[in-house]
């Protein structure tokens, strides 16, 4: 079984976000970049099915600048196989409906059985990539797993909905999105480090993967933002001074807050 493993670098989830003066885009290049946790999930569900089968191909997928490259050797430090890496100044300022074309391209035509994403990406939380890509290939999609299991041409996955869980199936290929917790995923061994060094990562423009320019980046948008201002800063809060009526001049704050 071939498995794509979509997977995103982000801002640190401590890092303090903002966004840029000149084009209004986040601010990644002031702040450290990670592999997106989610992500970490469906790496390990995708290595998982792959031991279970008693073998097979992860490989794992990106789109981003040169530095995003540091998020597949990670991945592959984990265990994956190899790794696709899309990068292009073209690129830069993709929505998700950019994001999401550019991603179909690539991966169209490469044979993959599964393709998995996490079930969002922390700097975005919108939770729409794996099902726009899945619309894009015409795959069916199975999302917000938590259990995942494969048959033969069939994958069963038990399905964190509003009201439960639901268990869906479809034929394979498929776009699978993994929640977290679905499982633990491994931590990279030391030797894992050192043999990720030395694996495969295919560099793909947006031309070699017959991307139109004009359909991603910032121009290429279906959102943008218009504007944006800093948060203001915190009012200062009222001091009670208890001379002997401290009590009551705090239940007449909370009364004046209609807290009482």
């Amino acid at each position: 079984m071939k498995i794509a493993v979509c997977v995103k670098q982000v801002p640190d989830s401590w890092a303090e976000k903002k966004l840029r003066d000149g084009d209004s885009l986040l601010d990644r290049d002031s702040v450290e970049a990670v592999l997106n946790e989610l992500d970490e999930y469906a790496i390990e569900e995708a290595l998982q099915i792959t031991e279970a089968q008693g073998g097979g191909e992860v490989v794992i997928v990106t789109m981003g600048p040169e530095r995003a490259g540091e998020a597949v050797r990670k991945a592959l430090s984990m265990g994956a196989d190899s790794g696709i890496h899309l990068v292009d100044a073209s690129l830069a300022g993709s929505d998700a409906a950019g994001t999401s074309y550019a991603l179909a391209k690539l991966l169209e035509g490469r044979g993959f059985d599964l393709i998995m994403f996490g079930s969002e990406s922390t700097d975005a939380r919108m939770s729409v990539v794996p099902s726009m890509v899945a619309e894009r290939l015409g795959l069916p999609q199975l999302t917000f797993a938590n259990k995942v299991e494969v048959s033969g041409g069939t994958v069963t996955i038990d399905r964190v909905g509003d009201y439960g869980i639901e268990t869906i199936s479809a034929a394979t290929p498929a776009v699978l999105g993994m929640i977290e917790r679905s499982n633990e995923p491994r931590y990279p061994s030391f030797k894992g480090i050192m043999a990720a060094k030395k694996k495969p990562v295919e560099t793909v423009s947006a031309a070699d993967a017959g991307i139109d320019a004009g359909a991603v980046g910032t121009s290429g948008s279906w959102s943008q933002v218009n504007s944006f201002a800093a948060r203001p800063p915190k009012a200062a809060g009222v001091v009670v001074q208890d001379e002997g009526a401290g009590g009551v001049a705090i239940a007449e704050f909370l009364d004046a807050q209609k807290v009482l």
